[in-house]
């Protein structure tokens, strides 16, 4: 395979990036000068080397310690926790600025539940995780509407009943139409969505 077949490969493994894009990134990278090559070899170099996740929520960041700033910040509600897929379901609701628990990143959805999509999720750490909270908290299963999403809240369900049976489960209103994604909700609608959970 020649460099360019090998990068458009490359690329077209990146969420949402079909062939097209893939070969637009390619072409536009062929023509930029030296030093912008450079850079961006840097740039990804960096962000494998100086970030790391979370050991609480696994969001990745950027600083001293083993907690990101939201796990370590002493004015978040312990108590709260929502459960997502993915960072950027973290991001959108954290942009809402009408949410103030902690968080817990899933790691993925199950499209069934056969046991290696299972294998893929942090269910050990997601139960460790709740295993210590206070029976008075709340899990708030912040999840996409779509089938995944909600074979996958459904199995959170049951390890929260299985692990700590007292807490509280809520879900996000129904402000998200189904079959979208959190990570393209308006922030007008996720805040609807947090306020209005049940």
């Amino acid at each position: 395979m020649d460099s360019i077949s090998k990068l458009i490969s490359i690329f077209r493994n990146f969420p949402t990036v079909g062939p097209r894009t893939a070969s637009r990134f390619v072409y536009y990278l062929l023509k930029l000068p030296k030093n912008r090559i450079d850079e961006i070899i840097k740039a990804l170099e960096d962000l494998k080397k100086n970030v790391k996740l979370c050991e609480s929520c696994f969001n990745p960041f950027e600083k001293e310690g083993v907690l990101c700033s939201i796990c370590s910040n002493s004015l978040r509600n312990k108590s709260l926790l929502c459960l997502v897929e993915k960072e950027a379901d973290l991001l959108s609701i954290e942009n809402t600025k009408k949410y103030n628990g902690l968080y817990f990143i899933f790691g993925g959805t199950v499209a069934t539940m056969r046991k290696e999509d299972i294998n893929n999720l942090r269910v050990e750490e997601f139960k460790n995780k709740i295993k210590k909270m206070p029976s008075q908290s709340e899990i708030i299963i912040a999840l996409n509407s779509t089938p995944e999403g909600m074979a996958t809240s459904s199995l959170v369900e049951s390890l929260i009943k299985e692990t700590n049976p007292q807490i509280k489960i809520t879900h996000l209103a129904k402000g998200i139409p189904v079959g979208g994604e959190l990570e393209y909700a308006d922030e007008e609608t996720l805040e609807s969505a947090i306020e209005g959970r049940k």
